[in-house]
């Protein structure tokens, strides 16, 4: 088996781990388990981080990390790539393995699903490589028990989000795919159960996702004001992103600290986009659209 480094074109197979948006998070409860009852709609954005595997008999599950966020992570057996491979061969019941290569395009802890989707692209791109027949009921246990975001991810299409992560449902919602999205972070991680832990613990209501105007009027983001408790930084994204021209929608995704904007049109996000990086050189800026079924 050749080394991740020296994969040929031929010898490999590639899936993108594609960022995960929360248009809309509203927390409802805190539950007995210790999780959080959530209702929300999570979109995709069409890019992401980059894993392609090689496979070997040897039973190994080799991860070599690189990109310009590679340096925040290591590649033991805690990353969710190789415990989700682990997951995998478990599931299995033999050593399967493979030499993998995760290019992390995206911020460490950034509220964008990295983790949970470099875990669910794992799972979708072992599976194409061992060539398993696996029933999708199986696969999403697999995947829960790696994250709570990690069944979503596995689709990586738009869906409705409850429970604390594991009831999902098919959400299309008229003109959002496809939509010009910009993610901007800067430059700070947040750690989720930090956020978590300053929510106030108020129910707002339910999440109206039955169209983009309910979404904008009625979604909100109930992580905000905590993650801004913990990084000040992130109200000025906001309102970088809230003040440019052409712009639909701005909320923060997830716990924090990546804000998206969405736009109708890609002229208004290239615009809000060169914007951001002419005023603040030190902050992540990717402009995407929302990834179509």
């Amino acid at each position: 088996m050749q080394p991740p480094d020296r994969m040929t074109d031929a010898d490999r197979l590639v899936e993108i781990a594609y960022a995960k948006v929360n248009v809309a998070l509203h927390v409802r409860a805190r539950r007995d388990d210790g999780y959080h009852a959530l209702e929300s709609l999570f979109v995709f954005a069409q890019d992401g981080d980059r894993l392609e595997a090689q496979a070997s008999d040897d039973g190994a599950i080799d991860l070599v990390i690189d990109g310009p966020f590679g340096g925040g992570l290591e590649a033991g057996p805690a990353n969710l790539v190789v415990r989700a491979a682990r997951a995998l061969q478990s599931y299995l019941g033999d050593q399967r393995g493979a030499a993998i290569r995760l290019t992390k395009n995206l911020p460490v802890a950034s509220g964008i699903g990295g983790g949970s989707a470099d875990a669910a692209a794992t799972l979708r791109l072992l599976a194409r490589l061992w060539d398993v027949r696996i029933e999708a009921g199986e696969l999403a246990g697999l995947a829960l028990e790696l994250g709570s975001d990690v069944p979503a991810c596995v689709a990586s299409v738009t869906q409705l989000v409850t429970g604390r992560g594991e009831h999902l449902a098919r959400h299309a919602v008229d003109g959002l795919e496809g939509m010009p999205m910009l993610l901007v972070n800067p430059g700070v991680g947040v750690s989720t159960v930090s956020v978590f832990a300053g929510w106030d613990r108020q129910d707002r209501g339910a999440l109206d996702a039955g169209s983009f105007d309910a979404l904008i009027a009625g979604g909100r983001n109930d992580l905000e004001m905590p993650a801004m408790a913990v990084a000040p930084v992130i109200g000025d994204v906001l309102a970088a992103l809230a003040g440019a021209k052409g712009v639909r929608l701005a909320r923060m995704s997830g716990s924090g600290a990546t804000c998206f904007a969405l736009f109708d049109a890609d002229e208004a996000m290239a615009r809000a986009a060169d914007a951001i990086r002419w005023t603040q050189p030190g902050w992540w800026v990717m402009e995407t659209r929302i990834r179509r079924a």
